[in-house]
């Protein structure tokens, strides 16, 4: 029998934590990806973070882009990583950041290209992760977790995932079934509070649903977005799950709104972003 899922929006969500008054009380995001050919999603996840009210960011690209990204992204720091002769970010990444990983949240995979390096760049940054850090995997670093299912049990309790449908079905290892089943069996599997497909499951079977979204949401960059908004609220000090719903709300509805203003598919992810902040006033 499916699963019932609770209706999650501003009236039912606990309040998010109260903006504080430093960058560095508000919080610290890393994010890690970015190959040659695709920093722009780490920047989308990046704006993201910080359009909710996170404190200060870290972006980790590939050396080859990080001087541009730098450049054009002045409100983050950069971090050049090394880089195989396709432009991928290499799993010998890992050693560049190390000392740049206690922070309240890292984001890992947007914009990462090749499989096998995201397999041993996961492989070797869990274990330099700082003790309170919360992970948030997406994109390729979901394939590496469905690779190795142990490879982030020292994450428990502290991991987000944020896959789509067909990503949901790698970490299963199957076809995909009801939506609320699979996401809720993704949660306990990975020990991770999981969003995707306007819901969000945490381990032990909460549910909770966002009745907001269009097909508009369907376009490049749109992931990345709603993995920053998680990071940024949950490295203000928002509780996980609470964190991963709210920020689930705030992408769907900021679509809505797009939709009403463009039209229902075209506006960009960008734009996403852009609408993060009004929404946050209008109902915090």
């Amino acid at each position: 029998m499916p699963r019932t899922a609770e209706p999650a929006d501003p009236t039912t969500l606990p309040p998010l934590p109260a903006p504080a008054s430093s960058k560095r009380e508000r919080g610290d995001v890393l994010v890690i990806g970015g190959a040659a050919k695709t920093p722009g999603a780490v920047a989308l996840t990046g704006i993201a973070a910080l359009r909710v009210g996170a404190g200060r960011l870290t972006v980790a690209v590939a050396e080859s882009v990080a001087a541009p990204l730098a450049v054009a992204f002045p409100e983050a720091g950069v971090v050049g990583l090394p880089q195989n002769r396709s432009g991928s970010v290499t799993g010998g990444a890992a050693s560049v950041l190390e000392g740049a990983l206690d922070v309240d949240c890292v984001v890992v995979g947007p914009g990462l290209d090749d499989a096998d390096e995201a397999q041993e760049l996961l492989q070797r940054l869990v274990p330099l992760m700082g003790r309170e850090t919360r992970v948030l995997l997406d994109a390729f670093a979901l394939g590496a977790l469905a690779n190795d299912a142990d490879l982030c049990r020292p994450l428990e309790g502290r991991l987000l995932l944020t896959p789509n449908s067909t990503e949901t079905a790698i970490l299963l290892g199957r076809d995909p079934g009801d939506t609320a089943d699979d996401l809720a069996e993704v949660a306990d599997r990975y020990g991770a509070v999981v969003s995707g497909s306007g819901m969000v499951a945490e381990p032990g079977g909460r549910l909770r649903r966002i009745d907001a979204g269009n097909p508009g949401l369907a376009t490049s960059g749109s992931g990345d977005v709603l993995a920053g908004a998680i990071a940024g609220l949950v490295a203000r000090g928002a509780d996980a799950g609470d964190a991963a719903c709210w920020a689930t709300w705030l992408h769907a509805t900021a679509g809505d709104r797009l939709a009403e203003r463009i039209g229902p598919v075209g506006f960009l992810a960008r734009e996403l972003a852009d609408e993060l902040p009004r929404l946050l006033a209008e109902h915090t």
